[in-house]
């Protein structure tokens, strides 16, 4: 005979959730702990180099200057020119495989502790928990009718966001065009309309993203959180709960013994969940909406203390300790990653190190294909861009060839200072026998004439004439 196999009818459970569900107000708690005064030391050594750095001074210019209708980016000692955009190509590759080998290592550390949006968040909390109290007093507060007082409270709030979002707009634009001009122009309503338009656009942005969207910039509009799970692997570091050391979870009194009770570590306050940017409750496991700041485990912590458990309960762990099996640091794709990105680091310094010090543009006028002298000339007009990329001022020679019997009507020497792009406009004449095409080539040599300054540069143009028969 053939048993039969049991069968059971079961009911699915269904679980509904709106796709366009209102948000719901986080209020986080504050927290104090190990890794709260790590995120707080980060952020103001973050904040003082984003608002200070444009006021530095190197020599006689901003130190940090991305002068855009000038083509020059000015890094200290250091200006970099259109030509140099490739460099920024290696330091984009760089930043990503840095990314990719900290994430493998040690989760979304990155979100949690150096994003902007992370920073730039805690400061409007920081400034929301000051003028309008703690997590129940806010909580209460936007629940009671608008009075006198709560007012005052939410306009100060906004007052101070809009302060600090309109600093965060000028020192962004700062980078740009010269800030201490900028201020000046600012409030003397003098700077360039464009100028206003973007530390307004800044200023609403950071109003926006850091006072009102904040977990929802990270849950919807960063890429990030969608792709980080393509870098992690059972021995990433993350934050976890740990499952069987907590459940069954419970209230207890403090001189309870939890195992009599039948219940873990865990005693289900709920602290976790307050203190956390996301609202998520990291007890459910790992969750994309997770930045890894760690604010969770200074709460569970201060309360295992409290309760006199061990630490630990929440902690930065891996899947594969969780486990009770021992973690790996080195693994292929650390590897991998650490390889690609010291491949690239030493393409980068290369590159960087090759960069000539010296360039040359050269632009023909393309009103007049050409032009014929009184004397039976045929005259090309051109403009010569002398790029001085060193740091010193030099004098250069400009010379050309190519063509018999060619003639340089113009200054055949410039001197350009540290970072200058000298434009140099001549004419070139040529005999019209020396024309065998209508498009001939011919070659622009810019040497230094610095006997402690070697370098020159080479490029080709056409002139164009009549071809002589």
């Amino acid at each position: 005979m053939s048993e039969k196999i049991p069968v059971q009818q079961v009911e699915p459970e269904v679980v509904e959730f709106d796709l366009y569900e209102k948000r719901k107000k986080i209020y986080t708690r504050a927290v104090s702990g190990f890794f709260q005064k790590i995120r707080t030391r980060v952020l103001w050594v973050l904040m003082l180099g984003y608002f200070l750095t444009p006021w530095i001074n190197w020599h006689d210019r901003q130190g940090v200057l991305f002068d855009l209708p000038a083509r020059q980016f000015h890094i200290f000692g250091v200006t970099f020119f259109p030509q140099d955009f490739f460099l920024l190509a290696w330091i984009l590759i760089i930043c990503a495989f840095g990314l990719f080998f900290v994430t493998t290592l040690f989760g979304r550390v990155w979100c949690g502790y150096t994003c902007p949006q992370t920073v730039w968040t805690m400061v409007f909390m920081w400034i929301e928990e000051k003028t309008e109290g703690s997590r129940n007093a806010r909580m209460k507060l936007d629940k009671s009718p608008m009075s006198k007082s709560k007012f005052i409270k939410k306009f100060n709030k906004h007052s101070l966001w809009v302060l600090f979002g309109w600093l965060t707009g000028l020192t962004f634009v700062g980078y740009f065009t010269p800030i201490r001009e900028l201020l000046i122009d600012l409030f003397t309503f003098s700077a360039h309309p464009w100028a206003y338009f973007w530390v307004a656009l800044f200023t609403g942005a950071t109003y926006l993203f850091a006072g009102w969207m904040r977990e929802q910039v990270c849950t919807y509009m960063c890429p990030y959180a969608r792709f980080q799970a393509v870098m992690f692997d059972p021995d990433t570091l993350v934050i976890s709960y740990d499952y069987n050391r907590g459940e069954s979870r419970g209230p207890r009194k403090r001189s309870a013994d939890p195992k009599a009770e039948g219940l873990g570590d865990c005693i289900d306050c709920n602290l976790c969940v307050h203190v956390c940017p996301a609202g998520i409750d990291i007890r459910d496991g790992l969750q994309y909406q997770c930045i890894g700041c760690a604010l969770c485990v200074d709460a569970c912590d201060s309360v295992m203390d409290k309760m006199g458990y061990d630490r630990g309960l929440v902690s930065y762990t891996t899947e594969r300790r969780l486990e009770g099996e021992n973690s790996h640091i080195m693994r292929p794709k650390v590897v991998g990653y650490a390889l690609c990105m010291l491949v690239v680091i030493t393409a980068f310094m290369y590159f960087a190190g090759d960069r000539e010090a010296l360039g040359l543009d050269v632009i023909r006028d393309r009103n007049k294909l050409f032009n014929q002298t009184p004397s039976g000339m045929i005259e090309n007009i051109y403009t010569i861009k002398v790029i001085n990329m060193d740091q010193t001022s030099h004098k250069f020679e400009i010379s050309v060839s190519g063509l018999d019997n060619m003639t340089m009507i113009g200054r055949k020497t410039v001197t350009a200072n540290a970072g200058e792009v000298r434009s140099v406009p001549f004419s070139i004449q040529v005999p019209p026998t020396a024309l065998t095409e209508q498009r001939n080539t011919i070659f622009f040599k810019v040497q230094s004439l610095d006997p402690n300054y070697e370098a020159e540069k080479i490029t080709e143009s056409r002139f164009i004439g009549p071809v002589s028969k």
